[in-house]
């Protein structure tokens, strides 16, 4: 598969599509935090942010099959938990599924599983991980 240079994240479509030159390479299934709707606030609110950010570094720490963190938070969303009084949070993924899961691919993927961030299932996670370079930016939209 090429390089991807953008991945895009249709959180209400539960969908992420890889991207190069403009043209769709592929698309997959995601599973998402308890709380979906809407960009995250604060650190504990289970949603997923939205906006622009970078895929800036593959998490080789992870307690996730593969994870890249994903560039949250924006100054703009610093400047927006400032004026609310609350921690914006972080450590934000793009990862596979939790290390010695037993749950089915089907069953995990049915359920909004993570804490705010985006998981795929392990084989497409590796797929990603060929086609995808850090520094490659994520547009994470509603």
């Amino acid at each position: 598969m090429p390089k991807a240079d953008l991945v895009v994240v249709k959180k209400s479509q539960y969908s992420l599509t890889l991207y190069s030159k403009g043209v769709a390479l592929k698309r997959y299934w995601i599973a998402l935090g308890p709380n979906p709707k809407g960009t995250k606030v604060r650190e504990g609110d289970m949603k997923t942010p939205e906006g622009r950010y970078l895929l800036d570094y593959k998490k080789t720490d992870s307690n996730y099959y593969k994870a890249f963190h994903i560039s949250y938070p924006s100054v703009a969303d610093m400047q927006r938990a400032r004026k609310l009084g609350v921690d914006p949070g972080g450590q934000v993924l793009l990862h596979g599924q939790r290390k010695g899961s037993i749950m089915s691919n089907e069953t995990l993927q049915n359920s909004n599983w993570t804490n705010g961030c985006i998981a795929l299932i392990n084989a497409d996670m590796d797929e990603l991980w060929q086609s995808v370079a850090p520094g490659t930016p994520i547009e994470i939209r509603p």
